[in-house]
């Protein structure tokens, strides 16, 4: 499997304005369908389930990591279960107390609430749980770094990050002003009740294709659906391409202005989304809601050095079952 460097420069962008502005008027969809979760991993006979890759996967794209994220998301849940493990094996125990409080930390240091940062990470599909334990995980694997690096007789120097700067470094901000694209959408469902959905999904689907077809802008589908039997019409406003729902994301980015997505199955019944306008953002508002969690820089310390050669022996040892 290929290998991903610990912690990679991590990014969680959000537009609190944009994500309670949806709440008011329902949200797209949700961001990670729910499915069952199945085993995907045996890592030395724990298991890493599809739940905790989709979540894992989430953050990466919040991350604007660039390439598979389906497999880097399955490696670092990976190295994050063996890492997990081995702070175990050494006595590393970090509490829920300190989790919360560097969670807190971190909602202050945006000027969030707890609500709404909770909100973000709902909607983004990391959930909460899945940050915290990201969290408790980074943590854990400083003091089992420090460990190592003591043992070794301070073979990095001596530095290695301890619990409080690992936190500092995930918490600090990024230089420079940001730069997103902005995107105005609007969504069309035609549904479909649950009882009917056998007997008139493609029919709906039909119908719902036929008007996608024709989409040639946000400004007259109210009007046009007027004439349509249970079709809804959402104005979804502005997102920045980081807070697009996952299920829509890619699409969304591949449709030009004026244009719609294909359309999808949901449990509302057929849906599509029209892009209305799209525009380059780069202002003091967005650099104000970026914030980053990033790892420690190794001409700093040599930490992650220590930390890509700790997990390689780690792998190296560990039996790693595939589903």
């Amino acid at each position: 499997m290929i290998e991903t460097a610990d912690m990679k420069k991590t990014l969680i962008s959000a537009s609190v304005a944009a994500f309670m502005a949806v709440a008011a008027v329902g949200v797209v969809g949700p961001v990670v369908p729910a499915q069952a979760s199945d085993i995907r991993y045996v890592v030395n006979g724990t298991p890493v389930t599809s739940y905790d890759i989709q979540r894992r996967a989430a953050f990466l794209r919040l991350q604007k990591r660039k390439g598979d994220l389906n497999q880097m998301a399955d490696d670092e849940m990976i190295n994050q279960t063996l890492r997990n493990a081995e702070a175990k094996r050494l006595g590393v125990r970090i509490t829920d107390q300190a989790v919360d409080e560097a969670y807190a930390r971190f909602v202050k240091s945006n000027k969030l609430t707890n609500a709404q940062m909770d909100q973000i990470l709902q909607q983004s599909g990391v959930t909460k749980s899945h940050f915290k334990e990201f969290i408790r995980s980074q943590m854990a694997w400083g003091q089992a770094m420090n460990m190592r690096s003591r043992s070794a007789g301070g073979s990095t120097g001596g530095t290695a990050l301890n619990e409080r700067d690992m936190v500092r470094k995930m918490l600090e901000k990024g230089e420079g002003k940001p730069t997103a694209t902005e995107y105005m959408l609007q969504q069309v469902i035609f549904v479909v009740p649950n009882s009917e959905r056998g007997a008139i999904m493609g029919k709906r689907k039909r119908e719902a294709e036929a008007m996608r077809s024709r989409f040639s802008g946000c400004a007259k589908t109210k009007e046009f659906a007027k004439g349509l039997v249970d079709v809804t019409v959402r104005d979804l406003g502005r997102f920045l391409a980081m807070e697009l729902p996952s299920d829509w994301a890619d699409q969304v980015k591949q449709t030009k202005v004026g244009g719609a997505t294909s359309i999808r199955e949901t449990d509302r019944g057929v849906e599509f989304i029209g892009v209305c306008s799209t525009r380059e953002v780069s202002d003091d508002k967005v650099a104000k809601m970026m914030f980053q969690s990033q790892e420690a820089d190794s001409k700093d310390d040599g930490s992650e050095a220590l930390s890509k050669k700790y997990t390689d022996e780690l792998r190296a040892k560990a039996e790693i079952v595939k589903r």
